[in-house]
């Protein structure tokens, strides 16, 4: 475990995406719990995208145009999809009061989709971690110890994200005009996110 290797993961789980986006839009809509739980279906959805490194898919991907270009497009148009919700105020990012809880199942499904639907994760795993796992044997062991670091940094990253949202909460929730101006503020970045994907290439 290099010292490398931690400074530069910590950089990538850092630097505000899809995931961390949806996190801290569920601590300023739900709270600290519901934020705490958004940040680990984060952290789960990168799971497949490890898998997808293992077993070699994330080759497949890196080879093949349609593949990557099919993943990539499905995750545009979720990104489009979150932006409409959240601008129409009926997403996982409502700032209202007084709505019914988002249920753990929806919250759980909509931060594994944002992650699973986003190609450049296998291609990180597949580009990023080989660089630091030592060649012959014990790879694999290697492979999953730093995953395992990566994605411990992600949810721990991603819940102080949302624990700092939740406590601006209350600040918002009494400001209708904050309310307003975070939704499209949230919409338009959902955007810009999915026009970021649409134009990067393998």
């Amino acid at each position: 475990m290099s010292a490398a290797f931690l400074l530069t993961a910590l950089v990538i789980v850092a630097t505000p995406g899809t995931g961390a986006l949806f996190t801290i839009g569920t601590g300023l809509a739900r709270g600290a719990r519901a934020s705490t739980l958004a940040a680990f279906a984060c952290t789960l959805g990168t799971l497949p995208h490890l898998v997808a490194a293992i077993t070699g898919l994330a080759a497949v991907l890196q080879a093949s145009g349609v593949a990557f270009a099919a993943i990539k497009y499905a995750g545009v148009v979720y990104l489009l999809y979150m932006a409409w919700t959240t601008w129409r105020d009926k997403g996982a990012l409502s700032l209202e009061q007084g709505t019914e809880p988002t249920s753990a199942r929806a919250l759980m499904s909509t931060g594994i989709t944002l992650n699973l639907l986003n190609p450049k994760l296998t291609i990180f795993f597949f580009a990023f971690l080989p660089q630091f796992v030592p060649a012959g044997e014990g790879a694999l062991v290697a492979m999953l110890g730093l995953s395992s670091v990566f994605m411990a940094l992600t949810f721990v990253v991603f819940a102080a994200y949302g624990a700092l949202a939740a406590g601006l909460r209350n600040q918002v929730l009494s400001r209708p005009r904050v309310l307003v101006t975070m939704r499209r503020v949230f919409a338009a970045a959902f955007v810009a996110l999915a026009g970021r994907l649409a134009v990067q290439s393998r």
